[in-house]
């Protein structure tokens, strides 16, 4: 496991995430300490050159996933988790980063055909998908062999009857599980047009200690919202949230974002000197520093001096406009500062870290019970939800046990504190008999709901179903538009063939198939059955193009094109997901 008691796995400085299309330019663009790589698009043995020279440079490579899918009903799939871990540890990497998100729904749990997004979806701020993730994000801690954070993502949408606000959603997240925050800044731009958030409110809610690192990228409005794209210059409404967060708290790393339309590699160094000078003007002058990017680097580098003072580096702000109160630490000074030397830095205050030195464990804790699986109503079915009455305690809202039909208090189990100096009162005790059941029996119950508004929501920007009640049709509109376009994108960048073979009629084609055609796999699946879509419609008419699409088609998929009783059966199957 990759050592985290350095300064440089604790300070990762200025970074830009790094993409095939301008691999070459990463490695000579000046300024650049880290780099972060989309974990879906490596393989542990056969890493692309330009990440192995970096490496061997002393460049951190941070693996950033995308299809883990934490925020979705479903526990988080073994095999996934293993890839992720197999990667970080052939990358070195001091932390893995995944999202805040559901990328598919549907299957056992509703009864449903399994849906892909292809995209990352929010999930709901309510207590029920709150518990749910806390589950998924402990799983996920424990099958990594580093700290994993979390990034808050973009949304064109929002779910009705939510409970929380983005700054408490992800407050109460780090508070149970001690995960750490990956805080994308062109994010909270983005909510805040699309769904009137305001970012300062979001900073001021959220533990900022907590923080990995920021991302920060560009976008544009259309359709009337704003689309974070990734393939724009970074605005400067985006810049000034950065500028905000920096005021408040000593960023340990900031990432620039390009996914595409790529500018020559002049306009990339532009805009890592940009966010050099918006992190030096936030913080104010460093003693020593000279220039502003050299101060900006400096600036992105002062975290682990303050996290073993036990304080935030460099602003005032952070302590009266921050995240509000914090818990007393349980031991004294000198005590934590016995215990910090003893204990590698992890990547922000108390991260959480399998494999590795973790804070003194409780005694012989009590394990956690499997959790029996209960049934699930079909799609459709009512579930009674869990209350959160307004006067409950605190720990009875935020644990998700309802109370029993007698009257009498339900037994609550809390999770332990995560992270060094966690108080005593705070680690677990044996529980009381028949509460693991009622937990249990209740995270269950949190998990069909939380499915079958998911799937819900998928199956009408995906599939053509009616929208949800208490959604915005319109935003419903946009995002299925969205998610069509990106399809047709990706596809044609893992299957270049398919646009060189259909030209111009590609574009139409493939969104013409997506509007009927859920993805229930991944991008490669979904070329092979567009393209399967089009010769059993015996297209395109060019027969010369059907010839070689046919080939394009048996190399790929097998010898021949497929008979009638399968043909019969995918329709079948389409007609289901339109029901």
């Amino acid at each position: 496991m990759t050592e985290l008691g350095t300064e440089r796995g604790t300070e990762l400085g200025i970074g830009i995430g790094w993409r095939p299309e301008i691999a070459e330019a990463v490695e000579t663009l000046p300024g650049v300490d880290w780099v972060e790589v989309v974990a879906e698009n490596i393989c542990v043995g056969h890493l692309p050159d330009s990440l192995t020279r970096l490496r061997a440079r002393g460049v951190t490579v941070v693996p950033h996933g995308v299809s883990l899918g934490l925020g979705g009903a479903d526990r988080p799939d073994a095999g996934r988790l293993a890839e992720l871990a197999a990667k970080a540890t052939a990358l070195g990497a001091p932390l893995v980063t995944e999202h805040i998100a559901f990328v598919r729904a549907g299957g056992p749990l509703t009864a449903t055909p399994a849906l892909e997004a292809g995209h990352l979806l929010p999930v709901p701020r309510t207590w029920d998908a709150l518990d749910v993730l806390c589950e998924n994000v402990r799983i996920a801690q424990d099958a990594l062999p580093v700290p994993l954070a979390l990034e808050n993502i973009a949304a064109l949408i929002a779910w009705p009857g939510e409970e929380l606000t983005e700054g408490q959603f992800l407050a109460e997240l780090v508070e149970r599980t001690g995960v750490r925050l990956l805080i994308d800044v062109a994010n909270l731009h983005t909510n805040h047009v699309n769904r009137g958030e305001d970012p300062a409110k979001a900073l001021s809610e959220l533990p900022l200690e907590s923080i990995a690192y920021v991302h920060v990228a560009g976008g544009l409005a259309r359709d009337g919202v704003w689309h974070d794209t990734h393939a724009h210059p970074v605005p400067a409404p985006v810049l000034d949230i950065l500028t905000d967060l920096a005021s408040r708290v000593s960023p340990p790393g900031v990432l620039l974002e390009r996914d595409d339309n790529f500018p020559p590699p002049e306009e990339l160094a532009s805009e890592l000197r940009s966010i050099h000078r918006t992190v030096a003007e936030a913080a104010g002058p460093v003693p020593g520093a000279g220039a502003p990017a050299e101060a900006g680097r400096e600036r992105v580098a002062t975290v682990s001096r303050a996290a073993r003072r036990g304080t935030t580096a460099g602003s005032p702000a952070a302590a009266t406009a921050g995240a509000g109160p914090r818990p007393a630490p349980a031991t004294s000074h000198a005590a934590g500062a016995r215990r910090e030397e003893a204990r590698p830095l992890l990547i922000g205050a108390g991260a959480r870290v399998s494999g590795g030195p973790m804070p003194e464990p409780p005694a012989d804790p009590a394990p956690e019970p499997p959790v029996a699986p209960t049934a699930v109503p079909a799609h459709g079915a009512a579930v009674e939800p869990s209350p959160r009455p307004g006067g409950a305690p605190e720990s009875a809202g935020r644990g998700g046990v309802s109370a029993p039909a007698d009257g009498t208090a339900a037994p609550v189990v809390a999770r332990p504190a995560q992270g060094p100096g966690a108080p005593a009162a705070a680690r677990p005790t044996e529980a009381p008999e028949g509460a693991a059941r009622l937990l249990a029996e209740e995270s269950d119950r949190a998990r069909a709901r939380v499915a079958l508004g998911q799937a819900a929501l998928l199956s009408a920007l995906v599939a053509g179903t009616p929208a949800p009640e208490g959604f915005d049709t319109r935003r419903l509109g946009v995002q299925s538009r969205a998610l069509a376009a990106k399809r047709a994108e990706v596809v044609a960048k893992v299957a270049p063939e398919l646009p060189e073979i259909l030209g111009d009629g590609y574009r139409p084609a493939f969104l013409a198939y997506a509007k009927s055609r859920p993805m229930s796999g991944g991008y490669r699946r979904d070329a092979l059955d567009f393209v399967e879509h089009l010769l059993v419609a015996g297209r395109p008419e060019d027969p010369g193009a059907r010839r070689r699409l046919t080939r394009w088609w048996q190399d790929r998929a097998g010898t021949r094109p497929p008979g009638r009783a399968t043909r019969f059966a995918r329709a079948a199957r389409a007609a289901l997901v339109r029901r």
